[in-house]
């Protein structure tokens, strides 16, 4: 009795070592090279846990540019008209359950009338008819938006791939929860629903954030040390124990 507690003593010990060599993995170093070497401060600021690990600012992770500051509500008029056209877009289809064809009917209903009748009636007032202008498309730009989405589909394809194959469970997981959760939202939304709410969110979130970054990213990591705890006491009494698909290097060897 006395050596199967021990045993379990021992046991328990070596799983909590597993844990904060998860949550701490450069704890390590001894006490005397940790006095020794004094940090500065920018290399401080540079170990500030960031969400995601985020190195750059907000508005260098979004693209910056135009789409990066009508994102973050720098040009307020800008950012206020899209948000506007959207919801009007979306109030016309979902509140007033217009469909999409008959909009496109009445919208060129309409033009055509207009021009029709502005062109007919130049000739009472004596002034020369509008020119209407030529719309084409230009193939190189079809060609470029095409060869875009062909090389990210072929690169969620072979994402899904990787992910199938069973090497990386932790990825496998996230991503069957990340479904998950969009089946229940597409079961409680429809898709234009579904969009506008991602499209507000998107418009209101990364400001929110950029303006309390300090105080989430603070947040965030006290979560995500908590996370890594319980994820690896799941992964040393689950995960560990699922027989797992076979390296490319053991393949190769």
């Amino acid at each position: 009795m006395a050596d199967h507690h021990n045993h379990d003593e021992l046991k328990g010990e070596s799983l909590m070592e597993k844990i904060a060599d998860k949550i701490h993995p450069h704890d390590s170093s001894s006490s005397s090279d940790s006095d020794d070497y004094k940090p500065s401060d920018s290399s401080i600021k540079s170990k500030i846990f960031r969400l995601f690990g985020r190195e750059k600012p907000v508005h260098k992770v979004l693209g910056g540019g135009k789409p990066a500051d009508v994102l973050l509500w720098r040009d307020k008029k800008i950012s206020a008209g899209v948000l506007g056209t959207v919801t009007a877009v979306w109030m016309l289809f979902e509140v007033f359950e217009y469909h999409l064809l008959t909009l496109i009917c009445h919208l060129l209903i309409l033009t055509l009338a207009v021009l029709f009748l502005w062109s007919n009636a130049s000739t009472f007032i004596n002034k020369s008819p509008p020119q209407i202008p030529e719309v084409n498309i230009p193939e190189g730009q079809v060609l470029e938006i095409a060869s875009a989405l062909r090389y990210e589909i072929n690169r969620g394809l072979a994402s899904l791939r990787e992910i199938a194959s069973g090497r990386d469970l932790k990825k496998f997981l996230a991503v069957i929860a990340g479904l998950w959760v969009f089946s229940i939202l597409g079961s409680c939304c429809n898709f234009l629903t579904l969009f506008y709410i991602s499209f507000v969110l998107l418009h209101t979130l990364p400001v929110l954030y950029e303006k309390y970054e300090d105080q989430v990213d603070a947040f965030g990591e006290k979560a995500m040390i908590e996370f890594k705890k319980h994820y690896a006491v799941f992964e040393e009494k689950v995960l560990s124990k699922i027989p797992r698909g076979q390296s490319k290097d053991k393949k190769l060897a």
